[in-house]
């Protein structure tokens, strides 16, 4: 209930207000079963205006810090998280990679979209980084077809470092369903990971009209300051292997 209110009522008014957001491509998003919805990452904001437009339920693994904080603005994050339908997982242990991937495998198996972030974290200069295998080894694994999505304009409403959203045009542009069955079979071979990767981040590139780097946006967080808690957007599923 408090997903469709947040929606709707209590969050949605103000985002259409602010960002005016048109999507393109709706129709690609199948109106049932599970599909892996492969996003871009400007801002936090990202995680607002995709199921802001996308008709479905949408939901994103979330660093199981928010449903842990001491004190009332703990006890809100928890609440609010748990509210929206999202699955908080650890990041700290041994195991954690395969534990975001188990989460997100129990999310498709019943039947629901799966919201990622290849990229693994924010583009700290709004170019589109490499994409990490993580996505690719679960849509191997659940045979899931995975569905490109772009978001622009997300980054100048919400600027990495700024507390404060301001007014700018989004667009979401949703690309064509894309179907790796012609890998079946070949979860955890790291070459076919790559590749399916680097199809989905292709397809990225040219729906978002990004430079693409072939490097991965974490490797340059060490010279830009790091993102605020309130900043930090949902957890995205990492790599599990080398690549």
């Amino acid at each position: 209930m408090w997903y469709w209110l947040f929606k709707y009522v209590l969050i949605g008014p103000i985002l259409t207000a602010l960002g005016r957001p048109t999507v393109e491509g709706l129709e690609n998003i199948p109106a049932r079963g599970p599909v892996i919805l492969a996003s871009n990452h400007q801002a936090v904001l990202d995680s607002f205006y995709l199921p802001l437009k996308v008709q479905r339920r949408i939901t994103f693994l979330a660093k199981s810090e928010y449903f842990t904080g001491p004190g009332l603005k703990g006890a809100f994050q928890k609440w609010f998280f748990t509210a929206v339908g999202q699955v908080p997982i650890d990041r700290t242990g041994a195991d954690a990679a395969q534990d975001a991937l188990n989460a997100g495998a129990r999310v498709i198996g019943k039947g629901k979209l799966l919201g990622i972030y290849p990229e693994g974290t924010r583009s700290p200069d709004g170019r589109l980084y490499k994409g990490k295998t993580g996505m690719a080894r679960l849509a191997l694994k659940t045979g899931v077809q995975v569905v490109p999505v772009a978001m622009i304009g997300t980054d100048k409403m919400n600027p990495i470092g700024s507390k404060v959203w301001r007014p700018a045009k989004i667009t979401i542009r949703i690309g064509k369903p894309i179907d790796f069955s012609r890998f079946e079979g070949m979860a955890g071979n790291r070459f076919v990971e790559r590749a399916v990767t680097d199809e989905v981040m292709y397809d990225l590139m040219l729906l978002s009209g990004q430079e693409y780097v072939d490097v991965y946006a974490a490797s340059l967080k060490k010279t830009v300051p790091a993102p605020t808690a309130a900043q930090d957007g949902p957890e995205r599923i990492p790599d599990t292997r080398a690549s």
